[in-house]
């Protein structure tokens, strides 16, 4: 096939206009075009409202594809790639590894070991996705909270509660591959070709489901309600997992625990388990009205254009405050896992029709900002922020308008702006909240990407807090075979400290099963 990049139509251009496009391109008939296939799909809205959709095709010809490329003389086309990421194969082995977690790195990372053929365990503290999601809306609904079932734990991991972004910064040939397992497990094709793909979290319930059943097809098992509270060693090497009363042989196993299971890091620092505290972010959510993000980026109204969204970034003299996890159309929510803390994050539905955009407004920390010392010192700060937003107003979070954040004074209730968090919100000032080290960043960021997006400090705008789980703050060390200081144990994705977002921790997920069965075949 030949591979065309940068063709540029108008958003409400026809089904056929790609073909005509790409023929005209090759300096061939439309009959000559056999199939078109989307690559890539962006919207550029640089020269408001002059907006474009550019695509990059893949085009399968009638004829000599090379002969083709020569007699058109278009820069822009080329041979398409035709790299793809296969799973590796294994031998059976006496002792199935063991994948501690279910998130989006014990996900893929079972799936991995499953396709190769070694039949994985597979255990996750929480439930599963449906027992899940219904303590969820009920925390959502009274703010009665399951500290083991949550937004934090249990089928699909914190991703399955949020926007469903699968775009990264990096450049993997494995990305293409988890699109595709993400398109049988039950999302949208478009998410093959799109940008910035998202699945939507009512989608992604549906979608775990179906990735767990076919890692059972393929042998594999899943269990529900099972935390791993200890590890059983000898001689620097893993020997077996302490679930409950039971211990589990195991000499191999992969550790996606997640950025919030703060007990299993308390239970690895005891066991002796090198790691480090590491840069992370917090922050607090950011509310606008959707028609106004719209209205800034697209400079016009068109039904035909998806809800529009941003990513913004402000260095300052000492901190960079940034957007993160931006969600279109989208609902602030309770992300809480532990009794007595308040916890915020966002989430979208797969349709994106809400009334409002949220997206996290973060400020970068460092270890040397941390009131504590030690590897978990990060833990202990957000505990003690999350702690503070609690004795504020129990669930209902602490909220406050971009102006009165600005003026320095309390909040009594919204204007123009409705929060979307639920069980509610307590209007106070959140410098009663947030250390002076954020909110001064934020009070200083937030005026300046006025700048870069028009409307972005408006008075009426809603702060939400705490956004205290962005990342983890602790790294689990591991060598370059990618095994922890306990010979047998593979950190993988977020909690490890190696990932950030869905595609990211299910690509370090998968690596860390390479490694293991390399390891196994070696």
């Amino acid at each position: 096939m030949i591979r065309i990049r940068d063709i540029q139509l108008p958003p409400e251009h026809s089904a056929h206009q790609l073909t005509y496009e790409a023929a005209r391109l090759l300096k061939i008939s439309n009959s000559k075009v056999r199939q078109l296939r989307l690559v890539r799909r962006s919207i550029d809205a640089r020269k408001k409202p002059n907006i474009k959709i550019v695509y990059t095709i893949d085009v399968a010809v009638e004829g000599s594809e090379n002969k083709i490329l020569k007699q058109s003389g278009c820069k822009r086309a080329a041979i398409a790639p035709t790299d793809f990421y296969r799973v590796p194969k294994s031998k059976p082995s006496q002792q199935r590894p063991v994948v501690i977690g279910f998130g989006p790195a014990g996900m893929f990372a079972g799936l991995v070991l499953a396709m190769a053929g070694l039949k994985p365990l597979i255990l996750e503290r929480g439930e599963d996705a449906l027992s899940r999601h219904k303590k969820v809306e009920r925390f959502f609904a009274t703010g009665q909270l399951d500290s083991k079932s949550n937004v934090q734990f249990g089928e699909g991991g914190a991703g399955t509660f949020s926007d469903g972004k699968l775009n990264t910064g990096v450049n993997n040939p494995r990305i293409g591959w988890i699109l595709e397992q993400f398109v049988k497990a039950g999302a949208r094709e478009d998410i093959l070709f799109d940008a910035k793909p998202h699945v939507g979290t009512d989608v992604l319930l549906t979608v775990v489901q179906n990735l767990r059943q076919r890692i059972i097809d393929l042998g594999g098992e899943v269990r529900f309600n099972c935390q791993v509270t200890g590890l059983r060693t000898h001689h620097g090497m893993l020997t077996g997992l302490a679930v409950g009363e039971d211990i589990i042989p195991c000499s191999k196993a992969i550790l996606a625990i997640g950025h919030s299971a703060r007990d299993t890091f308390e239970m690895l620092h005891r066991t002796g388990i090198s790691m480090e505290p590491k840069p992370f972010a917090m922050g607090v959510r950011i509310e606008h009205p959707q028609s106004a993000i719209n209205a800034a980026q697209y400079g016009c109204h068109n039904p035909v254009l998806p809800p529009a969204d941003y990513k913004l970034v402000r260095h300052l003299e000492n901190e960079t405050v940034y957007t993160f996890c931006m969600c279109p159309g989208g609902y602030v929510v309770a992300a809480a896992s532990e009794e007595g803390g308040v916890v915020t994050n966002g989430m979208s539905y797969a349709d994106r029709d809400g009334e409002n955009a949220n997206a996290a407004l973060l400020v970068t920390l460092n270890p040397t900002d941390f009131p504590y010392e030690g590897p978990l010192g990060g833990i202990r700060w957000q505990r003690d922020i999350e702690e503070a937003a609690y004795r504020i107003g129990g669930y209902r979070a602490p909220a406050q308008l971009v102006g009165d954040f600005l003026k320095g004074i309390p909040s009594t209730g919204a204007t123009s702006v409705q929060p979307t968090y639920r069980p509610g919100v307590t209007w106070c000032d959140l410098h009663q909240v947030l250390p002076p080290k954020i909110t001064r960043a934020l009070a200083q960021a937030i005026p300046e990407l006025e700048r870069n997006l028009t409307g972005f400090a408006n008075p009426d705008a809603v702060l939400t807090g705490p956004e205290t789980r962005s990342s983890s703050p602790v790294r689990i060390l591991r060598s370059e075979n990618r095994q922890a200081s306990l010979t047998g144990l593979y950190p993988a994705g977020e909690g490890a400290g190696y990932a950030g977002g869905i595609m990211s921790a299910a690509i370090d997920g998968m690596m860390s099963a390479e490694a293991l069965i390399n390891e196994m075949e070696g």
